[in-house]
């Protein structure tokens, strides 16, 4: 119905810098609040980031601010994220998301592993 698929990650050393992208697809709609969670090894999912539908406002876990920007291309119905000044305690596996109002519920994708090496 509609189908998420995250890119980038991988191996990254700690201080590095890394871009994830995340393009929704299938009976989606434009201008839709998406965004990003993660889940480190053992640990639960936690939220990351998010953009409204109007990319006018966005939100960031206490963690990751200042050092990690999410911005949206409403036209390709993608989402991006930028992290800067990685640490070891990044690493996890990051999914996106997208929210459709429409259906009642998120659509994820099924993740991409990042790994930050100390």
């Amino acid at each position: 119905q509609v189908q998420l698929v995250e890119s980038g990650g991988g191996l990254v050393q700690a201080g590095g810098s890394e871009t994830l992208s995340c393009s929704a697809s299938g009976r989606t709609f434009s201008l839709l609040s998406m965004g990003w969670y993660r889940q480190a090894p053992g640990q639960e999912r936690k939220f990351v980031a998010a953009i409204s539908a109007s990319g006018d406002n966005t939100y960031y876990a206490d963690s990751v601010q200042g050092r990690f920007t999410i911005t949206g291309d409403n036209a390709k119905n993608a989402v991006y994220l930028q992290m800067n000044s990685l640490k070891p305690e990044d690493t996890a596996v990051y999914y996106c998301y997208q929210y459709i109002p429409y259906y009642g519920r998120a659509y994820w994708g099924k993740g991409t592993l990042v790994t930050v090496s100390s």
